[in-house]
């Protein structure tokens, strides 16, 4: 009994999974009726041509779970995509924490890889959303998404707002040598947090596996903004 209490807390922490209802699914309140609608038929026909299900969840707030944690939950819950071929899309955005998120079934990573997932964030997504245009924010990130399976996504790496080129911190403001350095210290982090995640993610599957929760297939998810 004192065990149980001990999990109350992480229990009762735990972000709710909503009811699957379809292609769209906006317990967020961030689309118009009218563009749900026409993003449920859009994503309906794409299934029915492709054979790849990519489903749209928007909710009001996390509740303090973290992003990956819950994305993973919903995906493992709705078994999004074919068991067979792993080939499911969650897109996934919460209102309140100013997050999103993709998870991408395994028997797409060769089309819609992280680094595309990331651009279609940073470059379609993410402009609009800042503009306050959630409509057109959900409807370009779709088409992209649509795009990217189909090997047709060309976004290119300018900043959205149509500038010359990537924008860099401090650029000609210090030493090369410096820059260098820098460069390497990302690497050297992101490399420590890859092998971070990687560990969590064998463990959540071993867990899992013990507990006899059952997967269609591992998924993976570009990082929130």
């Amino acid at each position: 009994f004192f065990v149980l209490l001990l999990f109350l807390p992480l229990a009762v922490e735990a972000a709710k999974i909503p009811v699957l209802r379809g292609y769209v699914n906006d317990y967020g309140n961030m689309m118009s009726p009218s563009t749900e609608a026409d993003l449920a038929a859009k994503l309906k026909n794409f299934e029915e041509t492709d054979s790849t299900q990519l489903v749209v969840l928007t909710v009001p707030s996390l509740e303090g779970e973290p992003l990956e944690d819950y994305s993973i939950r919903v995906a493992e819950a709705w078994k999004i995509g074919q068991k067979a071929k792993d080939n499911g899309i969650l897109f996934l955005v919460s209102r309140e924490d100013r997050k999103m998120r993709i998870e991408v079934g395994r028997g797409l990573e060769g089309k819609l890889t992280d680094l595309t997932a990331g651009r279609i964030i940073d470059l379609v997504v993410k402009p609009k959303f800042k503009a306050e245009d959630y409509d057109g924010g959900f409807t370009a990130g779709v088409s992209a998404l649509i795009d990217a399976t189909r090997g047709e996504f060309t976004a290119d790496r300018r900043t959205p707002s149509g500038g010359q080129g990537p924008y860099v911190p401090f650029a000609g403001e210090m030493p090369s040598w410096l820059a260098f350095l820098m460069l390497m210290g990302f690497f050297a982090f992101f490399a420590a947090v890859a092998r971070s995640r990687a560990r969590h993610d064998q463990l959540r599957r071993k867990d899992l596996r013990r507990r006899g929760f059952r997967r269609s297939g591992p998924w993976r998810g570009y990082p929130p903004y």
